[in-house]
């Protein structure tokens, strides 16, 4: 009961709609009718400018951190990244935004910063060298997936090597706009610099 308890905590963390809640309060906008129309980090940047990015960011990285850090608080014997999928399921998914969220790389970046640090920093390492060479923040995060997943199995952790196997997957699928836009030419890239200009539209 505990674990289902713990499941539905992290859901309802990742549900929290920070790009939304954050463009609507502070900005007047519902940044899901602007840029790609999606709710996360990336289209935070485009639409709402480097401060609501990053603050968005830093919270959506935060909802996985949270939820994974939930065994330890309850003291239950369970691997943290298990219940960290109920905070990447919630950002995708939210009850709080009629089920139609983001895409999950950041919170499942913070799932894995509780869960390993180190692999943590290392996995960062790599998708930032990817952005500075595409300056594509979909193709970094669709390209350093599959490298992070084979790097696991070094560290002998089959439990993360599953999961990391499985979010692979999910997120390419989440991306898939994303891959016919990059076929097409038409994605969007990062300007060297922090972050997107402002969309004024």
């Amino acid at each position: 009961m505990k674990i289902i308890i713990m499941f539905i905590i992290a859901y309802l963390l990742g549900s929290i709609p920070s790009g939304v809640w954050i463009g609507t309060k502070f900005y007047g906008k519902d940044i899901r009718q602007f840029g790609s129309g999606n709710s996360g980090t990336t289209n935070t940047f485009r639409v709402l400018g480097k401060t609501a990015g990053i603050t968005v960011l830093l919270a959506d990285v935060l909802k996985g951190t949270l939820a994974a850090s939930l065994p330890l608080l309850f003291n239950i014997p369970i691997n943290p990244m298990i219940i960290g999928l109920g905070s990447i399921l919630g950002h995708t998914y939210p009850i709080f935004a009629g089920f139609k969220g983001g895409k999950a790389v950041a919170t499942s970046a913070g799932v894995l910063l509780a869960y390993n640090p180190v692999f943590f920093v290392y996995s960062v390492c790599i998708f930032i060298v990817i952005l500075f060479l595409s300056r594509m923040v979909s193709f970094s995060s669709m390209i350093s997936l599959p490298i992070i997943t084979l790097s696991s199995l070094f560290i002998g952790d089959w439990i993360l090597t599953i999961i990391a196997f499985l979010l692979t997957i999910f997120i390419i699928y989440r991306h898939r706009e994303n891959i016919k836009r990059i076929r097409n030419g038409t994605e969007s890239k990062v300007p060297f610099g922090l972050g997107y200009k402002k969309d004024k539209k």
